[in-house]
């Protein structure tokens, strides 16, 4: 974990924080900036960089300390956050002055952005939707990655964007394979499990070992399930029915509302939020 908080008037405000598993190797990126930014490298099929930014709606942002941010990033990278700003460049129905700022940057260094036309905020005041949150990189990585919005807010006002690398030249980590031996069907196993005299009647004890290994594993590849070998997600020991049951009904108001954008949809869903809250917070 890689953080920069941020104080105003000592209190807690915006800050970046970044988490990257375990599984890939990874080293934060010292970078010397008055900007809300914190940075790693991360190897993947190579090394790649990072840079996770907030960029305050109400700040007034210099163009050289965005320059001077991009001069220390190592390509390839990645730059993603909220920079709050508007453009049409980006979806949005109006161009703003940090929006234009952000589209400098980008011609200015002949940056790719990923977004396309998904919005990536919820602004609950007006009810409205805006893109706010985008990703930049280097024109190097644009081929490989693409980008998505997911549907649902996660209890906040952004949407949490994903991008996936497009290529199949990368192998993730993964747990070794094993048997289920729970789900075996122990009588197709033995149907096909037969030994031989020829097997375990040779001169070379190896070759009779790898005989009756092949006969086994052949069987067993036939008769017992095997396990994915993916990444168990981590085990919540609070989760309940209840908990289960109020999220679902929080996604169904979140649904109809996005849907519908009405006045008693809304008050619907923040009920509904409102609920999942206290159940969460119980459990």
């Amino acid at each position: 974990m890689e953080r920069k908080d941020y104080l105003q008037n000592a209190r807690a405000s915006g800050g970046v924080l970044t988490l990257t598993p375990n599984i890939f190797p990874s080293k934060r990126l010292n970078i010397n900036s008055q900007l809300q930014v914190v940075s790693v490298q991360i190897q993947l099929k190579s090394l790649i960089t990072v840079c996770f930014i907030y960029l305050p709606p109400n700040e007034i942002i210099r163009q050289t300390d965005l320059d001077d941010l991009i001069k220390q990033l190592p390509v390839p990278f990645i730059i993603l956050g909220d920079f709050n700003g508007h453009n049409t460049l980006w979806g949005s129905v109006d161009t703003n002055a940090r929006g234009r700022q952000v589209e400098k940057l980008l011609d200015d260094h002949s940056l790719c952005l990923l977004n396309n036309s998904s919005f990536t905020h919820f602004h609950p005041a007006t009810k409205t939707f805006h893109t706010l949150d985008l990703a930049i990189c280097s024109p190097s990585l644009a081929p490989y990655w693409d980008f998505s919005v997911s549907d649902d807010l996660f209890n906040s006002d952004h949407f949490p964007i994903i991008l996936t690398y497009s290529r199949n030249d990368f192998n993730f980590p993964k747990r070794p394979m094993r048997f289920i031996f729970d789900k075996a069907d122990w009588h197709l196993f033995n149907s096909h499990c037969e030994f031989t005299q020829d097997m375990v009647r040779q001169p070379d004890v190896n070759k009779a070992v790898d005989s009756v290994t092949k006969c086994l594993l052949k069987a067993a590849d036939m008769a017992i399930p095997k396990s994915s070998g993916n990444l168990p997600r981590l085990y919540k020991p609070w989760w309940n029915d209840n908990c289960k049951a109020a999220k679902k009904a929080q996604r169904r108001a979140w649904d109809k509302f996005r849907r519908y954008p009405t006045t008693a949809n809304h008050i619907a869903f923040k009920q509904a939020k409102s609920f999942f809250r206290k159940i969460r917070r119980q459990s």
